[in-house]
């Protein structure tokens, strides 16, 4: 059996409890700009020696602190990063000290890292220090909903309108519960306009969907959020998936008579592991099982796209059913993706990105680590020229896990 700690370290370690609930008070009604200022004195009132946010960027690039006085870091490249990319803590020795880089985590979305300097590390410390993460992780997320403060410093361009319209409709990049994740990145980060993507969990069932609307300007961007909004209705009121793929053509014929979008909706039970889709025209779902891509399992008979109007509006929509195994992982793209070509004119290709998942998958990088890595790869095919949205959309069945 180890030796109790000592009396010093008790000393060392000891918490104002009065200080810490009022701090905590104040932290529900901290404007967002007041956060990198409580972080220091929560951290404090903790027995560490400061603690600073950084956010990470909308590329998922950089990690941006909140004190604007800071320089950003790399994701790639820094011990920062690391704690990001794993969502597992780093430190780093300094010369009176320790930093200890704490992942800040909302659910499955990760958010950012935490900075906590502390004169020496234990176990009380580190478990302290990520408290301290949950917290401030808790609280970015409720104050980023109504800050554009939050909002700006996570972003490192001017972002255009029609993809300012579009991203204010898009849900976090990542979602999930025990037994099943979903997580997405698109990209042009600053002009998309015609793609989108939406994942939510109800109870036990995940609903995923991916849209790719004609056109590249506002009214596609306008396409997609309605075609969101009228999904996300029918979801919300219990209805089932051939409904809101109705919605949706109902929505667009009555509101942008001359738009249409195809696209992807999908439902996971996470308890059974039925899988059941609906495809309006768009690139087939892609199985991914024991690190082999199962072409054709996931393949419809063709659909016409969403939002036809008149005569040329389907009667039903087909809605499809298949049983997943544990472990096993679908993905959703739009075109953009495989389509990218390189200056000699080469596409980027379905092979090399299922290649890529498959092995990132295998060199045990989480989903959403996979897509950042993917995306990123993408855009360097292309040198960040993307002639066309590209948008990407992976979920996970894992039954197993507990």
């Amino acid at each position: 059996m180890p030796d109790p700690p000592q009396t010093s370290a008790r000393l060392d370690t000891a918490v104002d409890e009065s200080r810490l609930d009022e701090l905590l008070s104040e932290a529900q009604t901290a404007l967002p700009v007041e956060l990198p200022a409580l972080a220091n004195r929560c951290a404090e009132a903790l027995g560490l020696d400061s603690a600073l946010i950084y956010l990470v960027d909308l590329q998922q690039r950089l990690l941006v602190p909140l004190d604007e006085a800071m320089a950003s870091l790399s994701v790639p490249e820094s011990p920062a990063g690391f704690a990001y990319r794993t969502v597992s803590p780093r430190t780093t020795d300094v010369g009176d000290g320790v930093i200890v880089w704490m992942p800040l985590i909302d659910g499955a979305e990760r958010l950012g890292v935490l900075a906590v300097r502390t004169a020496s590390l234990d176990e009380v410390r580190m478990r302290r220090s990520r408290m301290l993460a949950h917290l401030f992780a808790m609280l970015i997320t409720s104050k980023r909903a109504y800050s554009d403060w939050l909002t700006a410093r996570a972003r490192t361009a001017t972002m255009e309108l029609p993809a300012e319209m579009l991203r204010a409709f898009l849900p976090p990049r990542t979602i999930g519960s025990r037994k099943c994740v979903s997580t997405a990145v698109l990209e042009p980060a600053y002009q998309v306009a015609g793609d989108a993507f939406d994942h939510s969990v109800i109870k036990n069932l995940l609903h995923t969907m991916i849209l790719d609307a004609m056109g590249h300007d506002l009214t596609a961007g306008l396409t997609t959020s309605v075609a969101m909004a009228a999904a996300r209705n029918v979801r919300r009121s219990g209805g089932d998936l051939a409904e809101s793929v109705g919605s949706v053509d109902r929505a667009l014929a009555q509101w942008l008579p001359d738009q249409f979008c195809t696209g992807v909706l999908c439902r996971l039970d996470a308890m059974t592991g039925v899988l059941r889709w609906v495809n309006c025209g768009h690139p087939p779902p892609l199985l991914i099982r024991a690190e082999q891509v199962l072409h054709g399992v996931l393949d419809s008979p063709p659909q016409p796209p969403i939002g036809l109007a008149g005569t040329l509006a389907p009667a039903a929509r087909q809605v499809h059913e298949t049983a997943l195994e544990p472990g096993d992982c679908v993905l959703l793209y739009t075109d953009g993706v495989v389509e990218a070509r390189d200056a000699d004119g080469v596409e980027f290709g379905l092979d090399r990105f299922t290649d890529f998942i498959i092995r990132s998958s295998a060199a045990g990088q989480r989903p959403a680590e996979v897509l950042r890595l993917l995306i990123h790869a993408i855009l360097d095919h292309q040198r960040n020229r993307l002639r066309d949205d590209a948008t990407i959309l992976l979920f996970e069945w894992r039954p197993e896990y507990r």
